[in-house]
């Protein structure tokens, strides 16, 4: 595979990865692309297929998974979810920075591969924060919310691992967050920013 560096970003249901993520594709819109995941689950509202999510059945993403065409999959509250090579190939082909949001399972199984990302952990300070903002989302049962917060508390721990992230960062401020996760991938960003102009 050729092309910038991909950029994989990890964290619980929580910390504020997507909100992170929307900022840097808004301000660097000719600079990151995002790997379309699959899932299996149905859109929630305002959700577009093939710009949120690759919306698909459970027969189809497993035939894909039996053909090695996934990176990495998982299955989270009986819903598959998966990154396909495709996916980031029609990222990186637009000489884009591929961002993957993926779980900590999925780290694991990139680090299997030959994709050489740049691998990023977003968390919360804490796990009554985390608790705090699902629960202000109102999107959940409370079986579910308490389902991502077990899953949060393994990520909050594997995260500490040495070896598994690059770089973690706290989500306690939006901005210095932001800010933080910008300084990471400079180098990357410049490099995009000069093989167009």
């Amino acid at each position: 595979m050729s092309g910038p560096r991909p950029v994989v970003l990890s964290g619980p249901s929580g910390a504020g990865k997507s909100t992170l993520m929307k900022k840097l594709m808004k301000d660097y819109e000719d600079v990151f692309g995002f790997s379309v995941s699959h899932t299996t689950r149905d859109p929630r509202p305002g959700e577009e297929d093939g710009k949120d999510y690759h919306f698909t059945t459970r027969e189809a993403m497993q035939e894909g998974i039996d053909n090695a065409e996934f990176i990495e999959n998982a299955e989270f509250s009986g819903n598959m979810y998966g990154t396909s090579k495709a996916a980031i190939e029609d990222v990186r082909a637009k000489n884009l920075i591929c961002i993957l949001d993926v779980d900590i399972q999925g780290v694991k199984r990139i680090k299997e591969t030959d994709l050489n990302p740049i691998y990023i952990s977003i968390q919360p300070p804490s796990m009554e924060i985390l608790e705090k903002r699902l629960r202000d989302r109102q999107t959940e049962s409370e079986e579910s919310l308490q389902k991502r917060l077990e899953a949060a508390r393994i990520d909050m721990e594997l995260s500490k691992e040495p070896g598994v992230f690059d770089v973690v960062i706290i989500n306690d401020d939006v901005e210095r967050a932001y800010e933080e996760l910008k300084d990471i991938l400079n180098e990357e960003i410049k490099k995009v920013q000069e093989a167009k102009s």
